[in-house]
């Protein structure tokens, strides 16, 4: 800590000691300077900014298709699918497309969606409701973080 001193005096001082003089936070009133190796300091901060880039965990969205006429067998094993992608941290988009006169029946995809989703249980909160899209049925499910 050198103390409140002109730009000129500070740069005066690091180039006595062989550094660089580098603005930690410009907008500051007045501005905070610290006399270091900048190299050195860009090399740290890459550094740094890696190791935050490979502890992040990127979501994927996973994607699961039902049927309007799909039985109760094959719908515990998507759920079962389903509860796995969710475990893995990812989203999950489950979608039914719809055929021919199925299109004019859109209320049964959304019951079975709904019964889909009562599958899941606690383990899935459901970020976008059962809604018709042109031929598609659609709804995103995202893994419950709540700890209850």
């Amino acid at each position: 800590m050198l103390g409140i001193m002109s730009a000129k005096a500070a740069l005066e001082l690091a180039e006595q000691a062989d550094l660089d003089l580098v603005k930690i936070s410009p907008n500051a009133v007045p501005p905070v300077c610290k006399i270091m190796d900048y190299g050195k300091f860009k090399f740290e901060l890459l550094k740094r900014q890696k190791e935050a880039k490979k502890n992040q965990k990127v979501v994927e969205v996973k994607e699961i298709w039902l049927s309007m006429t799909i039985d109760v067998g094959d719908l515990n094993v998507k759920a079962k699918q389903t509860l796995k992608f969710l475990a893995e941290g990812n989203k999950v988009k489950v979608s039914i497309r719809m055929r021919g006169r199925q299109n004019a029946h859109a209320d049964l995809g959304i019951a079975v969606m709904q019964k889909f989703a009562d599958m899941l249980g606690s383990a899935a909160v459901i970020e976008k409701k059962p809604l018709t899209e042109n031929r598609n049925i659609l709804m995103i499910v995202a893994p419950n973080t709540s700890k209850s």
